[in-house]
């Protein structure tokens, strides 16, 4: 099992940052691919960034958003700039191993709201 915690949400002004955390425990997490989601008021839940064990990334916000990992720590970061009010939403850290196709696990979620 995994068990994933987010921290690093709340409340910013349009054109701000935050840098969301998620630290993993319960098992190192080699061969785990790590993400972000995140889901905005009355929507569905939309991808957001992926990492490999290895620093491969996948980004769906491109040039405003980057996912880092520390795996000495076991934690997975979300650098946020320049945000948007658009960028409002809750955003949730999963895991999956590397040979699945959907993520397994998922964090308890963190609020990010951006004022106008």
């Amino acid at each position: 099992q995994v068990q994933l915690v987010e921290s690093g949400g709340g409340l910013v002004q349009a054109g701000g940052s935050l840098r969301l955390s998620c630290a993993a425990s319960g098992r190192t997490l080699g061969s785990y691919i790590m993400g972000w989601f995140r889901q905005p008021p009355g929507k569905e839940r939309e991808f957001v960034a992926a990492i490999s064990w290895t620093g491969g990334t996948t980004e769906s916000v491109k040039g405003r958003f980057t996912i880092a990992r520390d795996n000495a720590k076991n934690t997975v970061y979300l650098q946020m700039n320049t945000l948007k009010p658009d960028d409002t939403a809750v955003y949730y850290c999963a895991a999956r191993h590397e040979r699945h196709t959907t993520f397994d696990y998922w964090g308890q979620g963190t609020q990010v709201t951006v004022s106008s």
